[in-house]
């Protein structure tokens, strides 16, 4: 389904491993070999990533991997009478432009492959509303799934590792540190930007529109609505012709959405798609390297 980029934006922070590396190639940990990894495949879908998961030992089920959700996971609303669960709460959710109350309901379990997470509160929407077709979804895979190690998404190979005995660091060559999950520096022409990498945005680029005279002098058309998790905002698109730098990525003549009401540049998943994307939340540290 077209120009349907759910997006969340909060902070996830963890706590620095003491066996990391220090002063090494961000890539070149990113690319070794791990015996102790987690390798889990993965499908695509208009930019977008989707594994099966499973719910208290049920399932499997396909969930959409998005950088850009806080929390551990989300659950489509379609899946509580299959999996007997009631709401059991509610909990505040912001997509970057609105905050909206959700409910939540409790699991016991979330796994992907061999990794677990137990006791859990989730939140539930109806996230097929919006996304249909073979780009639905049962549930969402946020930042804190992998908050404990180091997650590398290669979207080449079409897998996921996930590793807690190696990691990077914020003196990595290459490596993007971050303040706030997952804001990074970036470049776009001679200028420096932060910029939001988000997985489950099935765009390219974001741009607000008080930024697009600083990032591109390309005519803009209007565009589809963007849908975003708690409400549709109007956009326009354009081109940013570059280069756009971070880490060892280089883009150019990115296709942007453009919008009054949108914070912060974001990168999406159609930029993100040509990457290997790693991202240690122990350091908040970020490897962006050439798939």
């Amino acid at each position: 389904m077209k120009h349907v980029w759910l997006t969340t934006l909060m902070v996830c922070l963890g706590t620095v491993a003491t066996d990391i590396a220090r002063g090494e190639d961000a890539c070149s940990i990113v690319r070794a070999p791990d015996s102790r990894a987690v390798v889990i495949p993965f499908s695509v879908v208009d930019g977008r990533i989707y594994v099966q998961a499973r719910v208290n030992g049920k399932g499997p089920f396909r969930f959409a991997v998005d950088t850009g959700a806080s929390g551990v996971g989300r659950l489509d609303s379609s899946l509580l009478p299959t999996l007997g669960l009631q709401s059991s709460g509610s909990a505040a959710t912001s997509d970057g432009v609105t905050t909206a109350e959700a409910e939540t309901t409790a699991v016991e379990s979330l796994s992907v492959g061999s990794i677990e997470r137990r006791g859990l509160s989730l939140i539930t929407r109806d996230y097929r509303k919006h996304v249909s077709g073979e780009a639905a979804f049962d549930g969402i895979l946020g930042r804190e799934f992998f908050a404990d190690g180091l997650l590398v998404i290669d979207y080449g190979a079409r897998k996921i590792s996930f590793s807690t005995s190696r990691g990077l660091s914020r003196d990595d060559a290459g490596a993007l540190p971050y303040e706030r999950a997952f804001r990074v520096p970036i470049t776009i022409g001679a200028k420096s930007f932060e910029a939001n990498l988000d997985s489950g945005a099935n765009v390219a680029m974001v741009v607000p529109a008080r930024l697009w005279p600083e990032v591109s002098g390309s005519a803009l058309e209007k565009a589809a609505s963007g849908q975003l998790t708690n409400g549709k905002i109007e956009t326009s698109k354009g081109v940013v012709p570059g280069p756009v730098k971070a880490g060892a990525m280089r883009w150019s003549d990115v296709d942007a959405k453009v919008s009054e009401r949108f914070p912060e540049i974001l990168i999406g998943a159609h930029a993100l798609s040509s990457t290997v994307l790693a991202i240690d939340q122990r350091s908040r540290s970020i490897a962006l390297c050439p798939n």
